[in-house]
């Protein structure tokens, strides 16, 4: 499999960021629900947040490089079974989903710069902190982010859902492209399995 898309598959560089950051936003979502529950003298009340700190700024870094390579890279056309309102719909969702990605994290990094200290990441560098000092940063910004997060996982969650529909019920080339199959030869493969069945 090649590391560029082409007009019918993705390519192993876009397959590994789609997935690798949707079960790292998976992760992050469920580490921050446990983040809430832990008290002060837990011994991972800060170690759960370092982490969480550091991850999002890497998440931040992959998210970059990812909408960069989907600028640079051609896209995979649409299965041509979709409507034209499913068309439209994917794309807006797209958009939305990297929207709430960075904004999401913005608010993290406001977070954890709101007193001035750098993002210590995993100890292999640091972000400095830019803008602090605000007043009620850290509480107006981790609303947001709270807020954001749900949305984020709530979309994603319909992202998911849709894609199962179309592989399961519509029986179209959606998720296998994103599974790496070409959509030729993943058409060919419903195509036969629909007349297996007649």
């Amino acid at each position: 499999m090649p590391a560029k898309n082409t007009a019918g598959r993705y390519g192993w560089l876009s397959i590994t960021l789609h997935w690798s950051m949707a079960l790292a936003v998976i992760g992050m979502f469920a580490l921050g629900l446990w983040m809430r529950s832990l008290s002060y003298y837990d011994p991972w009340y800060k170690d759960g947040p370092a982490i969480h700190k550091s991850i999002g700024i890497l998440l931040f870094l992959l998210l970059i490089i990812r909408v960069v390579w989907r600028n640079l890279n051609t896209r995979p056309d649409d299965d041509p079974a979709l409507k034209v309102w499913e068309r439209i719909t994917a794309h807006l969702t797209h958009i939305a989903l990297y929207g709430l990605m960075f904004a999401l994290m913005i608010a993290g990094y406001f977070i954890s710069t709101a007193d001035g200290r750098a993002i210590e990441v995993f100890n292999w560098f640091s972000v400095p902190a830019t803008i602090y000092d605000l007043p009620e940063q850290e509480d107006i910004a981790g609303e947001i982010h709270e807020i954001l997060a749900w949305i984020l996982i709530v979309l994603a969650s319909v992202h998911a859902l849709a894609a199962l529909k179309h592989h399961f019920i519509n029986r179209d080339t959606t998720l296998l492209k994103m599974l790496g199959r070409d959509a030729i030869s993943a058409s060919n493969h419903i195509i036969n399995k629909k007349e297996a069945k007649q």
